[in-house]
């Protein structure tokens, strides 16, 4: 079974029609690794569901400093939420780190699937309400937790990121500077 159909399934469940028409919806695409597929500044017309492969969302500040927002890997969504659905410009960018297939589903056909087939919609709310509680989870822990306490909860979370990830893309996910981060990793590695 097609991946984006076994993570569907783990919230709502399609027959083989259903199936077969969520797929004519969606387009398959393969890019290669630091190819930004959203710049700043574009309107997002696609979120993708990532088949093989990493991604991730950042921001640039004023002093050319990158903020990561978010990682993707197999079998999660990624995508700017706020250019997609107000149709103004992204203030995020999109990187592939690795070679990746993705699923783009636009807003359009999105919107023609919560039609057709309504428990779709039941799936986005679904996953639109996970990805609100996981961003006020991690706003509060940027807020109350020591840099430590939020790499060690990245690496429970995210345990196969480690390896994958730029060490100063995970310093910038946990919002500290690439060398406090070298310092925090060395002291949680003597313990």
């Amino acid at each position: 079974m097609n991946l984006i159909l076994q993570h569907i399934s783990k919230f709502v469940s399609l027959n083989a029609e259903e199936q077969n028409h969520f797929l004519s919806k969606t387009e398959i695409k393969h890019f290669k690794a630091k190819t930004i597929i959203l710049n700043a500044g574009e309107i997002a017309l696609h979120s993708y569901f990532v088949n093989s492969g990493l991604l991730r969302s950042f921001s640039i500040n004023d002093n050319i400093v990158e903020h990561v927002l978010n990682f993707a890997c197999e079998g999660w969504w990624i995508g700017d939420m706020y250019s997609l659905l107000s149709r103004k410009p992204s203030a995020l960018f999109i990187e592939v780190l690795e070679d990746t297939e993705v699923v783009l589903l636009s807003k359009k056909n999105q919107e023609q699937l919560y039609h057709d087939i309504p428990k779709l919609e039941r799936f986005f709310r679904i996953l639109t309400e996970n990805a609100l509680v996981a961003n006020q989870e991690r706003l509060l822990d940027n807020l109350s937790l020591p840099a430590e306490a939020r790499f060690e909860k990245f690496c429970k979370k995210y345990p196969t990121l480690i390896q994958r990830v730029p060490q100063k893309q995970i310093a910038s996910y946990i919002g500290v500077t690439p060398e406090f981060f070298s310092k925090v990793k060395a002291r949680l590695l003597k313990k």
